[in-house]
């Protein structure tokens, strides 16, 4: 069976002479700029996602408002938590988060959504979690190997949006029963 590791030699010469990339090396194997893109994007899903929520966390009414609302909060507050780790994935790779304000919507997968409904209001939710787990197992499949990290990243956020939309779904099954049998 014939070699596959680098000598330590010459690991240690390139480590000297590339420190400026930081954590990217020549095992990279993915297209950065385009997973810099890629990222970028997902973030601004991710800002987007947490806009949503907390408009609907805060506009929230009716008589099952109360836990409805609780769910929208911490769904909110675990987007956040997915917008910072891809800025701090970008960051690493040489990258800039893109937070621009002017292109935020246009660069997000997801829609802002304006519903005033409850019920409408988790189905904005919900298809937007779809669309999210739909994109995010496309990224995860299209970085394979070329960037471990990364693809982990994505898969670790999409089972957490894979959380969200069963929770979703549930509130949905739920809801219509106690809304009629309340009216």
């Amino acid at each position: 069976m014939g070699e596959f590791l680098t000598d330590t030699r010459t690991l240690r010469e390139r480590a000297r002479r590339e420190m400026d990339k930081g954590p990217i090396t020549a095992a990279y194997g993915a297209d950065l700029p385009r997973v810099i893109k890629v990222c970028n994007e997902a973030l601004a899903t991710e800002i987007v996602c947490t806009l949503r929520y907390k408009r609907h966390y805060y506009t929230a009414s009716g008589i099952n408002a109360d836990s409805v609302a609780a769910q929208f909060l911490d769904h909110a507050k675990e987007e956040q938590e997915h917008a910072d780790k891809l800025a701090h994935r970008i960051a690493q790779l040489g990258g800039e988060p893109d937070y621009s304000p002017d292109t935020l919507a246009t660069r997000s997968r997801t829609e802002y959504g304006q519903s005033m409904d409850l019920v409408e209001m988790i189905k904005e939710d919900l298809v937007a979690e779809r669309v999210v787990i739909d994109s995010y197992t496309e990224i995860a499949q299209w970085l394979g190997t070329g960037d471990p990290t990364t693809r982990r990243l994505f898969e670790s956020i999409l089972a957490e949006e894979e959380d969200h939309a069963d929770d979703l779904r549930t509130l949905l099954e739920r809801l219509p029963g106690e809304l009629s049998r309340s009216g």
